[in-house]
């Protein structure tokens, strides 16, 4: 089954992210394409744009909006299910937590529909 894991950024240190950090984010990463269950990846620059339908009308914004800045990654991953992708998103976490004190967010996990 596919997941959808996303990450908000709740609260952030004035320090980037310490090179330690993302080395082993990219070596979870690898870790994960090699087990076969990575699917997709990547950072998200911000909303450039949102189109919402109201009451049949539908108006197209420009962003960047403020509230979808915190919104920073996604990753998608076929998994056997619900446990296995809330464990790689642990494991992610905890690589924040551990190195880069005072960082705080949020993963969300969404099953995807399959037709």
């Amino acid at each position: 089954m596919r997941y959808l894991i996303t990450l908000t950024r709740t609260a952030q240190p004035e320090t980037p992210p310490p090179a330690e950090l993302m080395s082993a984010i990219m070596r979870l990463g690898q870790e994960a394409t090699e087990a076969g269950v990575l699917v997709d990846q990547s950072g998200l620059r911000g909303l450039a744009a949102e189109v919402e339908l109201v009451g049949g009308k539908l108006t197209v914004s420009d962003g960047p909006f403020a509230e979808a800045k915190e919104l920073i990654s996604y990753a998608i991953y076929e998994v056997r299910d619900e446990a296995e992708a809330v464990e790689w998103a642990n494991r992610f976490m905890r690589l924040h937590r551990d190195m880069w004190p005072g960082w705080e967010g949020v993963s969300r996990v969404f099953p995807l529909m399959t037709f």
